[in-house]
């Protein structure tokens, strides 16, 4: 236990080293995505042994997972009393949650499971990508990519944070959510959303011979409350924002009619969001990287959600997650785990409500797992996690629900949580290109 306390650092030569390794390190001396196959050298982080297989657990007919883990207890839990202990393997802005909510805000630590997993046709594509896929001429997009991970060994921040948006997610998915706004007394109305998303490759009509330009497509419909209900939003993502930004569209029910909506982007109004959330806070982070210098720090370990199958329990109503503050910690699981520390900064002649963002993602996933958000005059202002599960049945690993905190506020915004839905994710979903036109916006937002 000592030794677990005393967790040291990564070392930071990644941040100015140009990786030399090949396509046969994955799977060898590297995860099939890229992370370091070993586990450390205080064995606080275990080898890399494959990840849950799709058997580990059992799955309903709507998709609810069983929690693999649920047998384990935490090894100890960080508190506002004895946090400056783990400091080292704490983000500034996990500090400062320990910090504004000091009777409340607390960690359980979980040993830690290196849970990822991926299918091997999505093994065989990132391979490939090592010696095909490249930054777009801008440096800020995509060129000659497959789906999933096209940066295993990256040597520039962009390419990280582009690991991160252009990540494995199942293809095709359909997802039933809420977002919660809680004011500071806790109090909160669900907005219910209904997500479908799919990447090129998993359209039913794509051709590979004509693979076009686009990332991903959304569609993503707003079920209630009935103030909101109707509303509805598109979006095709490009692979290079220099050369064909994202195109969005918005049906507001109350009009009746689709139009454009270029504020779907960057620093606009998340969805029902109340403000407590950019666009381009969505799965943490997402679109184009294009107003932010990208520096690679280094790695470092650190406490990040993980395994969060707590949180996705249907024995939990949604009053028994969402707290005043922050999520209920009862529910929480943090693990020890090396990631990725990448810095953000506006570049000159950039308009951003965030000068600079600290991001910590994830080696194993690629996903954002933690976010520290500041204002103009570098003050920290908002705190994002990102609360990882593996979706085992499908090899996907994803987001239970992710988090951003409001330091000033003391209000926070928790999006994708599913207890109380009729079900949860679909994956494989069949989608056709029609299904993410202006016209299936318009149907998909009728009342």
């Amino acid at each position: 236990m000592k030794l677990f306390l005393s967790s040291l650092l990564v070392s930071t030569l990644y941040a100015s080293q140009v990786f030399a390794q090949s396509a046969e390190d994955l799977g060898r001396t590297y995860t099939p995505m890229g992370g370091e196959k070993a586990g450390n050298a205080a064995e606080t982080i275990p080898a890399w042994n494959g990840g849950l297989s799709r058997q580990a657990g059992e799955v309903d007919a709507n998709g609810r997972m069983t929690n693999p883990y649920a047998h384990q207890h935490p090894l100890f839990t960080i508190t506002a009393s004895n946090y400056k202990e783990h400091e080292a393997n704490l983000s500034p802005g996990q500090v400062a949650l320990f910090q504004r909510y000091p009777e409340s805000f607390r960690m359980p630590v979980y040993a830690t499971e290196r849970s990822a997993a991926i299918p091997e046709n999505v093994e065989a594509a990132i391979k490939r990508n090592v010696s095909q896929a490249r930054l777009s001429d801008s440096g800020y997009g995509l060129a000659a990519f497959e789906e999933a991970v096209p940066f295993p060994f990256p040597d520039q921040g962009v390419q990280i944070i582009l690991n991160h948006v252009s990540r494995y997610r199942g293809g095709s998915i359909e997802r039933h959510f809420i977002q919660v706004t809680p004011q500071a007394n806790g109090a909160f109305t669900p907005v219910q959303f209904v997500d479908q998303m799919a990447t090129r490759e998993s359209l039913t009509d794509y051709d590979p011979a004509s693979p076009g330009r686009m990332l991903y497509f959304l569609k993503q419909q707003v079920k209630a409350p009935a103030r909101l209900a109707g509303t509805a939003l598109l979006a095709h993502e490009p692979m290079d924002v220099s050369q064909n930004p994202r195109q969005a569209w918005v049906y507001a029910a109350g009009q009746r009619r689709v139009r454009l909506a270029p504020q779907v982007a960057y620093d606009g109004p998340g969805t029902a969001a109340d403000g407590l959330r950019t666009a381009d806070n969505y799965d943490l982070y997402n679109g184009a990287p294009d107003r932010y210098d990208w520096k690679i720090i280094g790695k470092k370990e650190l406490y990040i959600p993980y395994n969060s199958y707590g949180v996705q329990s249907a024995d939990l109503a949604y009053q028994d997650i969402v707290k005043p503050g922050h999520l209920n910690p009862e529910h929480t699981r943090y693990e020890l785990h090396r990631v990725w520390h990448v810095e953000a900064t506006l570049r000159d002649g950039m308009r951003h409500i965030y000068a600079r963002r600290v991001f910590f993602i994830d080696e194993d996933t690629w996903q954002v797992a933690v976010v520290d958000h500041y204002d103009g005059r570098d003050g920290l202002w908002r705190v994002g996690e990102g609360h990882a599960v593996q979706y085992y049945h499908v090899q996907v690993p994803w987001y239970a629900v992710e988090t951003l905190y409001d330091l000033v506020s003391g209000r926070y915004i928790a999006l994708g949580l599913n207890n109380q839905e009729s079900r949860s994710h679909r994956f494989g979903v069949q989608l056709h290109s029609a299904d993410f036109t202006p016209n299936a916006l318009r149907q998909a937002g009728v009342r």
